[in-house]
Formats: structure tokens, sequence, C-alpha cells
């Protein structure tokens, strides 16, 4: 492939590359979910934003679209069209609402963008049914492509990866603050590449599968996509205590007030300082957040999740570099990777 000289390349913006690809899968992502049962597939439509309880359409914002988008650029850096991507965009969009839908019931949250959650609006018992629906909607995507029992076995996998990453994440709840047993970031990490990066490698591999890229290909999207993931939860766990609420949609300290094992909070608890004692004392009494903040960050919490951060973006940068990518699609991967990770770092 000859690549484009970088003069003469128009420059990369993020939000038209989201909208691009969101444009390309819209499509059949409806026609998928006009496939289901009509109630389950209200309370689908309902998840992606399209419309209100009674299927009434709304106007509510919808996600960004980021595993989509990778999908649909995974293709295209494999020298294939966006469109080969497609179907593997479709399966990962369905399988991220059935995760956030099961997450939302796990963790007992309320609310998500600025709405009540599927569960809270349906009931729990329907929620879950719905994103069992998706979640067998996005395998029947898959099978029934070209391809599709090695597509369906890159999904089982990051599938996996993703129940283990939220079982560990389920079990930090219980582990105490400090001690032999406390959570550690390493572990941390790891949960944090099951739980996020899996899906998020998955989508770019699986695009990239279906555009007929080769295994080396195919495995350094998933890798950069697991990188991807380890920052792109760090820097929001930097973002749920210090970011703006403005910008987040969730208040101030929201992660200290609900006691929650966050990357700086681990950080800061594993850096043997002085005011770890008292951070610790905090953190279990979820007494003036505000105090624990700023003992997070005196004990090196934030800095040492920005430098974390930043590490994993940096290995998105040398996977990409090592492999053999279409130069434009290539562009536009990095510009969304980096959009999403560089919101504090």
């Amino acid at each position: 492939m000859t690549a484009q000289p970088s003069a003469l390349r128009a420059p990369v913006d993020a939000a038209h590359v989201l909208g691009r690809c969101r444009a390309l899968v819209r499509p059949a992502l409806t026609e998928a979910v006009g496939r289901m049962h009509p109630w389950v597939g209200e309370m689908a439509a309902y998840s992606f934003g399209w419309c209100e309880v009674g299927g009434t359409p709304s106007v509510a914002p919808g996600g960004k679209g980021v595993r989509q988008a990778l999908a649909v650029l995974g293709a295209e850096a494999a020298g294939a069209p966006g469109r080969a991507g497609v179907p593997a965009a479709v399966a990962v969009e369905l399988v991220h609402a059935f995760s956030l839908l099961h997450d939302d019931i796990m963790d007992g949250d309320a609310a998500r963008r600025r709405r009540p959650t599927v569960w809270k609006a349906y009931g729990t018992g329907p929620a879950v049914l719905a994103g069992d629906a998706l979640f067998a909607l996005a395998v029947e995507t898959l099978a029934a492509r070209p391809g599709g029992p090695r597509a369906v076995r890159v999904l089982s996998a990051a599938l996996g990866d993703l129940v283990r990453g939220q079982a560990d994440d389920l079990l930090f709840a219980a582990r105490p603050w400090t001690g032999p047993r406390r959570v550690r970031p390493a572990e941390y990490r790891t949960m944090a590449e099951h739980k996020t990066g899996a899906l998020l490698g998955s989508a770019a591999a699986l695009g990239a599968l279906l555009g007929g890229a080769a295994p080396p290909v195919v495995d350094a999207l998933d890798r950069a996509g697991r990188h991807l993931g380890i920052a792109f939860q760090i820097v929001d766990d930097v973002l749920g205590i210090w970011g703006d609420p403005a910008v987040t949609g969730k208040p101030v300290h929201g992660d200290l007030r609900e006691r929650k094992k966050t990357y700086p909070v681990l950080a800061a608890l594993d850096s043997g300082g002085r005011a770890v004692r008292r951070l610790a004392t905090l953190l279990e009494t979820g007494e003036d957040p505000e105090e624990a903040a700023t003992l997070i960050e005196t004990a090196g919490g934030r800095s040492a999740a920005t430098a974390e951060a930043r590490r994993h973006l940096g290995a998105v940068d040398t996977v990409l570099a090592d492999a053999v990518l279409e130069t434009g699609a290539a562009d536009e991967l990095r510009t969304l990777l980096e959009y999403l990770v560089r919101r504090d770092v």
C-alpha cells in the first residue's frame, strides 16, 4: 500500500469519524433491532436512545458509537471498504448494549445518560430479558457472515474476558482498603483490560477479520484495543473524582461518595505515604470526599493514574506503528483512540 504524503492529507477530526461510522452502521443496526420481539425491541431501542418508554421516538442523546467506529475502521485499516466491517459493528454494539443493561442492574444504577436505565424504566426482569436478546442477536449477526465461525470465536473470547472483568470488579467491592488482601493496581489493570478493553479490542479485530486482514493485523488491533480499554478506564476514574460535572454528567467526587475502588485510589493506598492511614479511614466510612480527594492527590494517586494512562496510550501507538495498516484508516484510528483517552491526561 502506498502511503499518502502527510502534507496532502486533510486533518482528521474524531467527531467526523464517529459521525461517518454511525451513519454507515445505523441502518443495519436498526434493521437488526427490528427483528426482535416488539416489546424487547422497544427496550433495546430505548437503551440506544432511539425512543421513550412506550415507543415514542426520542431526541435523547445516544452513545458516541465508539465500538462500531472501531469495527468500521478495523475493516478499512485492512484495506477493505468500511461496509465490510458493518456486521462486526452491529454485533459489538449489540453486545455493548447487553453488557450495559446487565451492568446497570448489578450496580444498582438508576440513570444513564441523564435518564432512567432500562431496569428502572421497564423492570429488572424485562431488562435482563432484553440484555439476553441483544446478546443472542449479536451472535446471530456474526454467525450468518462468511467467516462467521471464526468471528463468533473472537467475540466469545472477548465476552469471556468481559465476564471475568465484571466478576473481579464486583469482588473488589468486598475486599479491604488496606492490608494484604487489598486490591493492588496491577489487579485493577487486569480487570480493566477484561471489562473494558476486551470488547474494544474485539471490535477493531472483528472489523479487520471481516475485511480480510491477515491474522497478525487482527491480533495487533485486538491488542491496541485492550491497551485503549485500560487507558480509557483509568481516565474515566480520574474524571470520576476530579472531573467537571457539566462535562461528565456525574457529581464531583462521585466515585468517592460511592466508595469505588478506582485506580487513583488504589495507587494512593499503595504508595505507603503518611496520608494513607487517614485516607483509608475516610474511604472506610465514606466521610468527607473532598478531603479524601486531596489526600489521594497528595499521595500521588492522581499523577500515577495519569502516568499509567499515558503508558497504555503509548503502547497503542507502538502496536499500530508495527502493524501493516492502510494509512488513511490508521490515521483515523489513531485520532479516535487519542480522542477517547486525552480527556484529562
